[in-house]
């Protein structure tokens, strides 16, 4: 740690930091949520992307960490994490060819699938290395982004592999070709529902995501009559954490963003108080400072889009003698803070500190998190998967 940034003021900005006590209870009460539900927390590392934090979670209790692309995978693996769950398809010859090596290095390493002509793929990748895997069926419950439709259809069990990526043929037809490859290990589903984790009523989110659920569970209650090794339901997020603890058939959850929390997440409604969402703090913060006053109404900070990811929620200024005014993205480099005239402005060098809008984007602008207790710097996290996207 350099002896110059002992504390948070003395940071140069625009710089993200973690407030680890916060960081620390969201941890622990996610794990703590599953466990007293008698699931497991498999944490995913797109929101973070920290091997470090990555970790920590681990340390914590969770079974493993989820990972949305290769390369996000082959950084874990590089850090000593194995345990590790791909979320998304690898379809290209060139792709699963790093998949079967990261999986000669990890052996518990699981991918999900979704298409039988990746599958025939990655099973004559491993073939050819002497190796076998762990696959889950990626279920779509609603999202329409990846997963084969849980809706059953006629076709033959025996699927020919087609020359082009075309839709898939059922769910059990698909279990069907991944057991046709004896070097491939049905352990199970994955079955995300994305779309109903920003639901701002409590009530209606609760709703949505069993109703998308419903659709999986007889899925798996049918694949784990077909298949022994069928034990894993992996599925939910941080919006739904708690409310998916009530399905019976789900194993494992895939929350991410609990650990950091954005303004977008804060904002929905939970089963305390439908107006924000209590669960989890928000341990990321963004620091920025004022660099020009020269207007009248508002004043000019130093973290613009190419700092703050511009998606969902507005940043929210968290500066308790600045409460009430407002962050407004003010081009690549610059943000906008005006307010209602209530709450003076701040002077020229103020440091504010902000609750990001979307914390998973915004983190991979960032090579490194400040870690902080109260006003010390504490500690320095490389965020080294960051630009991790292949």
């Amino acid at each position: 740690m350099n002896g110059t940034l002992q504390r948070k003021t003395d940071l140069d900005t625009p710089c993200l930091v973690l407030d680890l006590d916060i960081l620390d209870q969201n941890l622990r009460k996610m794990q703590a949520l599953t466990e007293r539900a008698g699931k497991r927390l498999r944490p995913h590392a797109k929101t973070h992307k920290c091997s470090l934090l990555a970790r920590r979670q681990m340390e914590i209790g969770a079974i493993g960490i989820c990972a949305a692309k290769v390369s996000e995978a082959e950084a874990l693996c590089r850090a000593g994490i194995e345990n590790i769950l791909i979320t998304g398809p690898v379809v290209t010859k060139q792709k699963i060819a790093r998949l079967v090596a990261l999986r000669a290095k990890a052996p518990s390493l699981m991918v999900v699938v979704d298409h039988p002509v990746p599958i025939d793929l990655l099973s004559a990748a491993l073939g050819d290395q002497g190796l076998t895997m762990d696959v889950l069926l990626d279920v779509d419950i609603g999202l329409h982004r990846t997963g084969v439709s849980p809706a059953e259809s006629s076709a033959p069990a025996e699927l020919s592999a087609p020359a082009e990526l075309s839709a898939p043929n059922g769910v059990i037809n698909l279990a069907d070709h991944i057991l046709a490859h004896s070097n491939l290990r049905l352990r199970g589903i994955q079955a995300y529902a994305g779309q109903v984790q920003h639901i701002h009523s409590y009530n209606d989110r609760k709703n949505g995501s069993h109703q998308c659920l419903q659709k999986a569970t007889g899925i798996f209650h049918a694949l784990q009559t077909k298949v022994p090794t069928c034990t894993v339901f992996s599925a939910s997020g941080t919006g739904t954490s708690d409310i998916d603890l009530d399905i019976p058939e789900l194993t494992e959850l895939q929350a991410g963003s609990y650990a950091c929390m954005d303004a977008e997440y804060l904002a929905i409604g939970s089963a305390e108080d439908n107006s924000r969402f209590t669960a989890f703090g928000p341990a990321l913060r963004l620091l920025t400072t004022v660099v020009s006053v020269n207007q009248d109404g508002y004043v000019t900070v130093d973290a613009g889009l190419k700092a703050l990811y511009r998606d969902g929620a507005v940043p929210q200024i968290i500066n308790p003698e600045y409460a009430g005014l407002q962050y407004d993205w003010f081009g690549d480099e610059y943000g906008r803070v005006t307010g209602s005239g209530s709450v003076g402005m701040p002077p020229l060098g103020a440091v504010l500190e902000l609750v990001t809008s979307h914390c998973d984007p915004t983190i991979n602008l960032f090579d490194r998190y400040y870690v902080t207790q109260g006003p010390e710097v504490v500690d320095t996290w490389s965020i080294d998967l960051r630009g991790c996207s292949q």
